[in-house]
């Protein structure tokens, strides 16, 4: 209970904090933990500015401060006062902490939490981290830099946190990674990939009821092999992240992504309607013009994207693309992503009109707000339901992004 976190980016660093936290007990009697994110600018600045108001409300506690922020930019966070850095490559190790700590010129004897009101999100579903790292060289991408080659997670311990995970009432499991699409072992003198070990888990684990994935890459062959397993099997959502990027052949290509607008155009077709996505795309990327704008815009009208995490292009320190010519102004870079947002909430709003009448697998998150298997929040009335329950729900209806449902059955 003395040990508190707080992550930024990725759900991977939430992952991470929960690991580090229970490792750390058995060392310092209270101290808190940051796990910083560097994928943009604004996410580091906002990181080290949480760092400093933690500091200064709490003077007389050790912070720990890691991640990809931290390991980007160690000075800028050794500076405030009472602060103890760790990089990503010794995070995970208990020996790092300990050393750090001999080391450190101020009394930590006595350290004590003095105010903490920051508190990571309430899930009613369990992420678990099969992969980390990443060996491919996208030309904006910081994050393959701080946090090293790809490295796969052995399946005895997948199946372990899952097995954990539903005996402690999470039914619905999400794999992650840094680029979950590489994850592959070793057994038998086979390989064995991400859809073998989707098919596994829910072998091994009939309890899981739900089992989704976080964002995958459209270039790895293994999206064919998951969309035909979501198919097949009904306990995988059938709802998938694509980090797309861009829908022009030309900017993917400056950004060396593998894919291309036909890769997607493809998967898609593959998919038939029973599987149904969203995307990541960096918008003002260098040397974007109108027209190749235009070519995303047209993609994710033609591929029905029914959510975009669009976001601005922000030029990260050692990557190729911060240097490149034709840098796009922000201001350009922003409209651009209220263009595709749009086109996204249309899609979004066109798809769960064709919903409506039909029953759906949903897991109540809270206040009897759930998510349905296409990812997207149901309001649910008829019966006060707990948190954590996975029910069948009649969609009934929509209100702005939301569904109105009505319960049917619990499952």
């Amino acid at each position: 209970m003395n040990i508190k976190t707080l992550s930024f980016g990725c759900r991977l660093n939430a992952l991470e904090c929960e690991k580090i936290a229970k490792m750390l007990e058995m060392a310092v009697d209270a101290a808190i933990l940051v796990n910083t994110c560097s994928v943009t600018g604004e996410a580091e600045r906002q990181s080290a500015q949480m760092v400093r108001k933690l500091s200064r409300e709490n003077p007389n506690v050790i912070i720990f401060v890691t991640g990809c922020g931290a390991t980007r930019n160690p000075k800028l966070f050794e500076k405030i006062p009472n602060t103890i850095v760790i990089a990503n490559k010794d995070k995970m190790d208990l020996s790092a902490y300990i050393n750090a700590m001999k080391g450190a010129n101020w009394d930590i004897k006595q350290s004590k939490i003095d105010v903490f009101n920051e508190t990571e999100p309430t899930l009613s579903k369990k992420f678990i981290q099969v992969q980390n790292g990443c060996n491919h060289d996208c030309t904006y991408c910081v994050t393959r830099l701080l946090r090293g080659k790809s490295v796969s997670f052995g399946y005895d311990e997948i199946l372990s946190m899952a097995k954990s995970a539903v005996a402690q009432g999470f039914y619905e499991i999400v794999l992650t990674g840094v680029d979950t699409a590489s994850f592959v072992q070793i057994y038998d003198n086979k390989p064995f990939l991400l859809s073998d070990l989707c098919k596994k888990l829910l072998q091994d684990v009939p309890e899981i009821k739900h089992l989704r994935l976080s964002s995958i890459d459209p270039a790895s062959p293994e999206v064919v092999k998951i969309i035909d397993l979501m198919k097949q099997e009904l306990r995988f959502m059938p709802h998938l992240h694509l980090s797309m990027q861009s829908g022009s052949d030309t900017i993917l290509k400056a950004m060396r992504r593998r894919h291309t607008a036909e890769t997607l155009r493809k998967l898609i077709k593959f998919a038939d309607n029973k599987v149904s996505f969203s995307a990541d795309i960096i918008c003002g990327f260098p040397g974007e013009t109108e027209e190749l704008f235009n070519e995303t815009v047209d993609l994710v009208r033609e591929l029905k994207l029914i959510h975009v995490h669009a976001f601005p292009f922000s030029p990260r320190p050692d990557t190729v693309a911060a240097t490149m010519p034709n840098q796009i102004d922000r201001t350009i870079s922003k409209k651009r992503v209220k263009i595709i947002s749009d086109i996204a909430n249309k899609n979004r709003a066109e798809f769960m009109q064709q919903q409506i009448g039909k029953t759906v697998s949903v897991l109540i998150e809270e206040n009897n707000i759930g998510r349905t298997p296409d990812d997207i929040d149901v309001k649910v009335t008829g019966a006060d339901i707990q948190n954590k329950t996975i029910c069948d729900v009649k969609l009934t209806g929509t209100d702005c992004n939301m569904f109105v449902g009505v319960y049917a059955t619990k499952r």
